[in-house]
């Protein structure tokens, strides 16, 4: 059984964003993710300044099974890459809501008009079967 923490958001996709200071946010991928993909060999990071939409492909993540995009569950400006990952992709599989985060952006709109469309635990817990 996947860990569903209650204090984030969710895509449809196995993301999860976070609130944090001001309109930042950070993403990384679900626990129900990081088991689905198995080991986790790389990560391709979105560019840092670069402007993003909710639904954009914005990088990928490579597994020992297969490679799968990532989605932004939000939309703004990424501001910062988790760097740990580059040499410790497994951190994801290790902890994914905790160093295993792959991103941060800054919001272009408040945080509440941002996650509007993602799903809060119970719902992401459903979409699962969980």
């Amino acid at each position: 059984m996947s860990e569903v923490l209650d204090n984030l958001l969710y895509s449809e996709e196995h993301e999860w964003a976070q609130q944090g200071e001001g309109r930042v946010v950070r993403v990384g991928i679900t626990d129900h993710a990081q088991h689905l993909l198995g080991d986790i060999v790389f990560v391709e990071f979105p560019e840092v300044g670069a402007a993003i939409s909710a639904g954009d492909s914005v990088g990928s993540i490579e597994s020992v099974k297969t490679v799968s995009e990532l989605y932004s569950p939000v939309s703004g400006k990424v501001t910062k890459i988790n760097d740990a990952l580059e040499s410790s992709p497994e951190l994801i599989n290790d902890q994914p809501y905790g160093g295993g985060w792959i991103f941060e952006l800054e919001l272009d709109v408040e945080f509440a008009d941002a996650v509007s469309g993602l799903l809060d635990a119970a719902a992401y817990k459903e979409l699962v079967g969980e």
